[in-house]
Order: C-alpha cells, then sequence, then structure tokens
C-alpha cells in the first residue's frame, strides 16, 4: 500500500475511533439519564407510600402517588402480604413477577428492590418497597419509551460514526494528497534521474515543515552530485588529454629511437666514429623518454590526497636542489640567499618541484649567465636572466605538454611546471610566473604554515 493510501487509512481510523467513543459516551449518558427519571419517579411515590401507611395501610386503598410534574403514580402496582402473596393489583392484565428476593423483602429481611422485569412482553423498571406493617408493594414502570428513544438514538450515532468515518476518509484523501506532493516530486525526480542520469532535475517547495526540509536536503543532495558528476568529467577529460598528449609526446622519441638502433644495425660494420655517434644518440633519446615516463608517473602521483606528511626543512631541500642543478648546468651561475623554514609535506616531492624549477631556469638562461635563488618564510623565488615568455604565453605556463612559441626544438616534456603547480598544490599552497624586471622569468613557490601537531 501506497504512503498516501496508509495516512488516510490512517487519519480516518482516528476519526472513527473518536466518533466511536464519543457515540459511546453520548449513548450511555442517555441511557442513564432515561433510567434516572424512571427510577425518580418510583422513588418519590415509594416515599409518599411510606409516609402514607405508618397511619392508613394502603392494602385496601388507592395508592398515594406523586404529582404529575413528577411523574404520576406508576401505571402498574401489586401489594404482597408477609408471605408474599399478591393480594392487590392495580391492574387485572398485567401480573408483576414475584422473586424470592421481592418476599425477602415483604417478609422483612431487605427494605427495597429495584430491578429490571419482563411481564406481558413488556420491559418494566419495578420497585419493590418493604411496608411498615408487613408485607411489601411493587411499584412497576414500563422503559418502553426509554428502549424505543434508546433505540432511535442507537441508530442515528451509528449513522453519524460511519458518515464521519466516510468524510475523514475523503477528506484525508485530499488533504493527504497535497501534504506529501513534495514527497511525489521527489519519487518523479528520483525517478527521472534513474531513467536519464539527468541530476539538473529538482524539487520545488515553499513549504517550512519537515517534508520541505526534506525536499530541500535532497536539492542540496543533487547540487552536491552534480559538482562531482561535473569534477568527474573534467577529471576524466583531463586524463583523455594526458593520454593523447603523452602518447603524441612519447612517439618522437621512440620513433627516433627505432630509427637509430635500425640504422646502427644496417651499419654495424661502418666507422668506430659513426657508431659511436649513433650510440650516443641513442642513449640521449633513451634518456629523453625515460625522464618522459618519469614526469607522467609524478603527474599521476600527483592527483592522489597526501597521505603521509612530515617536517620538512624547506632550507635543506633547497641546498640539495642546487647542489643537483650545478652538477646538470655547469655553465649557468646559481645565487643564492637562504634562510631556515620549515614546512609540512612529502621531502621528495618537494624537491622534485624544486629541482623543475631550477632546471626550467637553467634551461632557458644562456651561458655564464646567472640564476638567482631566495629561500625563507616558506618561500622559495626562483629568477633566470633568459628569453622570459610572452604575455600569450604566460597564463599556459603550467599547461602538461605546453610549450610556447620558438620552444618547439628545445629538449624537454612540457610536464616540468605542471608538476611544479601540481605538487604545490597537493601540498595547500600556490606557484605564480612572472616576467621579472630587467628580462627573464620569475617563478615563486608558496607553501602553507607549519601547524607544530601535539604528541
Amino acid at each position: 500500500m501506497s504512503l498516501r493510501g496508509r495516512l488516510t487509512i490512517m487519519a480516518a481510523c482516528i476519526v472513527g475511533a473518536i466518533l466511536t467513543l464519543g457515540a459511546v459516551v453520548c449513548f450511555v449518558a442517555m441511557r442513564s439519564e432515561l433510567r434516572s427519571q424512571v427510577d425518580d419517579s418510583l422513588r418519590a411515590q415509594a416515599e409518599l407510600v411510606s409516609a402514607t401507611e405508618r397511619s392508613r395501610p394502603p392494602l385496601n386503598r388507592r395508592v398515594p402517588a406523586p404529582p404529575r410534574i413528577r411523574g404520576g403514580a406508576a401505571p402498574f402496582t401489586q401489594v404482597l402480604d408477609a408471605s408474599g402473596t399478591v393480594v392487590r393489583r392495580t391492574s387485572t392484565e398485567l401480573r408483576l413477577p414475584v422473586t424470592a428476593a421481592d418476599r425477602a423483602v415483604a417478609n422483612g429481611s431487605r427494605q427495597q428492590l429495584l430491578k429490571d422485569r419482563r411481564a406481558g412482553g413488556i420491559h418494566l423498571r419495578v420497585l419493590t418497597l418493604r411496608l411498615s406493617r408487613g408485607g411489601a408493594i411493587q411499584l412497576a414502570r414500563s422503559l418502553e419509551s426509554a428502549d424505543q428513544a434508546l433505540a432511535r438514538l442507537r441508530v442515528v450515532l451509528v449513522a453519524l460514526v460511519v458518515g464521519g468515518t466516510l468524510l475523514a476518509l475523503g477528506l484525508a484523501r485530499v488533504f493527504v494528497r497535497r501534504a506529501i506532493a513534495p514527497i511525489r516530486q521527489l519519487t518523479d525526480a528520483t525517478e527521472h534521474i534513474e531513467a536519464t542520469g539527468d541530476l539538473a532535475r529538482r524539487v520545488t517547495t515553499a513549504r517550512n515543515d519537515e517534508v520541505g526540509q526534506l525536499a530541500s536536503r535532497f536539492n542540496g543532495m543533487l547540487d552536491r552530485l552534480q559538482q562531482i558528476q561535473q569534477a568527474l568529467e573534467q577529471s576524466t577529460s583531463a586524463q583523455r588529454q594526458l593520454v593523447a598528449d603523452a602518447s603524441h609526446e612519447l612517439r618522437t622519441p621512440i620513433a627516433s629511437l627505432r630509427t637509430n638502433i635500425e640504422v646502427l644495425q644496417a651499419t654495424h660494420a661502418s666507422a668506430i666514429g659513426d657508431e659511436a655517434a649513433l650510440m650516443s644518440d641513442v642513449v640521449e633519446q633513451l634518456a629523453e623518454l625515460s625522464s618522459v615516463v618519469s614526469d607522467l608517473i609524478e603527474l599521476a602521483r600527483g592527483d592522489m590526497p597526501q597521505r603521509a606528511t612530515e617536517e620538512v626543512q624547506l632550507d635543506a631541500v633547497v641546498n640539495e636542489a642546487l647542489t643537483r642543478a650545478r652538477r646538470h648546468a655547469p655553465a649557468i651561475e646559481f645565487k643564492e640567499h637562504i634562510e631556515p623554514s620549515t614546512v609540512e609535506g612529502s621531502p621528495e616531492r618537494i624537491g622534485r618541484a624544486i629541482n623543475n624549477v631550477l632546471d626550467n631556469a637553467a634551461k632557458f638562461s644562456p651561458p655564464r649567465s646567472v640564476v638567482e635563488v631566495v629561500s625563507g618564510d616558506r618561500t622559495v623565488t626562483v629568477r633566470d636572466h633568459g628569453p622570459g615568455v610572452t604575455l600569450e604565453d604566460l597564463p599556459h605556463l603550467f599547461d602538461r605538454f605546453y610549450r610556447g612559441k620558438g620552444n618547439a626544438n628545445i629538449n624537454g616534456s612540457g610536464l616540468g611546471l605542471a608538476i611544479v603547480k601540481q605538487v604545490v598544490e597537493s601540498h595547500g599552497g600556490s606557484v605564480v610566473a612572472e616576467p621579472a624586471l630587467g628580462g627573464g622569468l620569475q617563478v615563486v613557490l608558496r607553501f602553507p604554515d607549519y601547524v607544530e601537531r601535539s604528541a
């Protein structure tokens, strides 16, 4: 059964239960009121009989009765002697039943008795009263009119309960439909998303109750899922572009390497000098291929979150990178100004980023030129005195496999600065490149504050 059906039936059952309880209370109260009126009339006449028979026994006289405003005389009366035998009755066509309890009243064992009886097919209310001079008198009134009134009331109450429950069922169906309309919209939205995969569907509601809050949370969840989907699509697109660019970049050194090897095989019997030149070319192409593969591995690892970090002495990492740079670029003079500084992260990856910046500066610097390195306060600045970059190339300097105009013939994979950006940003920092005053390029790496953790 649907939620709407369950809520409708629940509401109708609640209303039906309330109406039933009210009907029962009303019926019991009306029954008690009608019977109490009969009992009050019988007791009023019994008081007159008791007051009168002390001086004049009513056995052979007319039984005294209250005024009509208090119910008048009981229609059925009969007098019993001490043994319980009927000695006189006012109605010859109806004989009131005499039980053992009535005889106990007549012989003085009980004072009075008030009971329902049936005589001649009539429902009676009978009061048996002991007389002070012995015997008893029975006063009876019919309950037929009260029973008929109660029967009519019972029909009215049953109709009220049934009608009220059915009306509540219809009204609950209408109002429940409006109440769960946002839930229906949620269901439609989920079915639409499941069928189409479209996360742009939203639930519109202006309600402030729990259902409205549910719709609002659902819309927020869809917003989050849509953002994740867009991020995944962008990541997938970037990965596809990376694979395409890597395939293109790897094709050249592999083809050159294959050609050189084939030439080497074909000219194996040639001069030793030619063979040495070919072998040198093969080694150079292998080094370039290894560099591209290493850069690709670093880029792939850069997409993963940092798991194990440690305290890193940035000045020590910069000094190690300078030692390596001087070894690989002996024609370049490196001038440094290094101050102690501490950051948090992976020393190997931070070192790789600084090495790439230094290699890039040395690559584009003319021989016997100077590369200036300044490190301190979680910042590393590398400035060269090379040709610099154009304003057109500057926004793409950290793109993967990007080479500016006029740099297509320079060795390199085009991944060095892309790795720098990825490493620094994965550590929560930032990297910028800008033209330096007097020519050349200046690259600035900034790392976040180091927060010392308590043991």
